[in-house]
């Protein structure tokens, strides 16, 4: 495993858990992010994501529904919303090259999400790419 992908997929885990516990306190994510993570800059690269998306959670909502044909982001699965909020955060907010992006993006949601996810994941990402990049 990439060394970043096992970042992003330590972020993936926390937005997930938020997600499903919106009360969950940052501590204790923090506590989780550790658990998962050993080295520290990989830590901060997760954390970075983590709040990150957090914080801009409802302008990345925006972007996602105003390009997801037929789908409600609130009725897409845990992991492929949270795995699109992280990827474009990190297109537009952290300046990590589109490619790399998308490729971890898809990579990450064929592991931990379901069967069409990586291609769900690619269709959204791919359509928000333009945007990331102006």
């Amino acid at each position: 495993m990439a060394r970043r992908r096992e970042a992003r997929t330590a972020a993936l885990q926390l937005l997930y858990q938020r997600d499903l516990n919106p009360e969950i306190d940052q501590h204790i994510a923090h506590e989780m992010l550790d658990d998962l993570v050993e080295n520290e800059d990989l830590r901060e690269f997760a954390w970075q994501i983590y709040t990150g998306t957090l914080s801009v959670s409802q302008e990345l909502d925006q972007k996602i529904q105003a390009i997801a044909e037929n789908w409600r982001v609130s009725r897409m699965s845990p992991t492929d919303r949270n795995i699109i909020r992280m990827g474009i955060y990190e297109m537009t907010m952290m300046g990590t090259a589109p490619a790399v992006v998308l490729d971890e993006c898809i990579e990450i949601a064929k592991a931990f999400g379901a069967v069409q996810s990586g291609q769900f994941v690619n269709g959204v990402l791919d359509k928000l790419i333009p945007q990331a990049t102006d």
